[in-house]
């Protein structure tokens, strides 16, 4: 296990992390940054009372050795205190503290299942934040199914979004609709709003009423869909996580624009998810050579979203659910003919890091 180990020598002090046969230095600045002394962070928040982007450029140690199980530290700008190397170890790594997302495939053995009356219990929600964080999605069934029920289960998961659609909407089947998803014909797998910044993160879609043989949903995770496409062509990966695109909503009251690229990578360089939907994306005019490269990869990446062997279809019925993260997984569905009868779905949307907020959280009694 990595270790915090201290070396002085004549006019020169050192503070490092080895790890094995590695040692690496920690600057005075980095550590200087993390003090938890009560002059220098509050106790409460957490939060900073100093400024550490204004410290001496040239900040260094004067001294440094380990006591007590603490490491105590002066350094060049008077500040001297004692720090835990348990908690220097754990900043040495940018984490969010949340499980790493786990790529599935057609063939997903578990599914993420829950009833809804169980996901009153925090441990059983614990489980299933988790399952979410990992996978992207959730199936709950027995939901209540009042017409506004999907807002009390919205809440149960964070903050609802609300945009023009309303703080929830409706989906059935409208011949006079401004939008294909109120259509009863097939939808290929997009996300929702890549329109808008930022984009909705989480949306749940519940059955109030379902009559029909058809209108079966379909989830599909471009982690794996993408892995595949990076793993068969890198440079054509690269070019729809760096090539910018245009999308466009408008109607009677509402005009949306946003432009980012097909593929979304966090603030590590990985990727975290896509903006996907054929039905509103515009690409950049460029040279015929670079139209035809770009043109590949996504057609690669559109041929997999529709590829059996990464898709997930299942039917909705009264009372059941599924919440996914709308920047990471794909949904659609397939047609459906309303003169069998009434298919009827709710929707909404809530902001991406409640879950992940709600996790942290119950972390500390669950962990």
């Amino acid at each position: 296990m990595p270790e915090i180990l201290v070396q002085s020598e004549p006019g020169h002090t050192r503070v490092l992390m080895r790890d094995g046969a590695t040692d690496t230095d920690l600057p005075a600045l980095w550590l200087r940054a993390r003090s938890t002394d009560p002059s220098q962070r509050d106790a409460v928040t957490g939060q900073r009372l100093m400024n550490p982007h204004l410290l001496p450029d040239d900040l260094h140690l004067l001294e440094a050795r380990l006591e007590n199980a603490l490491l105590h530290l002066s350094f060049s700008d008077g500040f001297a205190g004692s720090f835990d190397p348990q908690e220097l170890l754990q900043g040495s790594v940018l984490h969010t503290g949340c499980p790493a997302a786990t790529p599935w495939q057609a063939d997903l053995q578990r599914k993420p299942q829950y009833r809804w009356a169980d996901l009153q219990s925090d441990a059983l929600h614990y489980a299933a934040l988790k399952d979410f964080i990992e996978l992207g999605f959730l199936l709950v069934n027995e939901t209540p199914t009042e017409a506004d029920s999907i807002l009390q289960i919205a809440q149960r998961f964070g903050f609802v979004r609300t945009t023009n659609f309303g703080s929830f909407f409706e989906v059935y089947s409208r011949p006079d609709s401004t939008d294909l998803a109120y259509r009863p014909v097939a939808l290929g797998p997009h996300t929702d709003n890549p329109y808008r910044t930022p984009v909705p993160g989480i949306q749940i879609l519940q059955c109030l009423q379902n009559e029909t043989s058809g209108g079966f949903s379909t989830l599909v995770d471009s982690l794996a869909v993408a892995a595949q496409v990076r793993a068969e062509d890198p440079d054509g990966f690269a070019l729809l996580s760096r090539i910018p695109v245009r999308f466009e909503y408008r109607d009677a009251s509402t005009h949306l624009v946003s432009v980012k690229p097909m593929i979304e990578l966090d603030g590590q360089g990985q990727m975290s998810g896509v903006h996907y939907s054929p039905r509103l994306d515009d690409i950049p005019l460029m040279s015929q050579q670079d139209t035809r490269r770009y043109h590949a990869a996504r057609k690669r990446l559109g041929q997999l979203f529709v590829d059996p062997q990464y898709e997930l279809r299942f039917r909705l019925n009264a009372g059941e659910m599924m919440m996914f993260d709308n920047n990471r997984v794909l949904h659609g569905r397939t047609s459906f003919d309303p003169a069998e009868g009434h298919r009827q779905l709710q929707g909404c949307y809530v902001d991406r890091d409640g879950p992940r907020s709600q996790y942290l959280v119950l972390q500390r009694t669950f962990g």
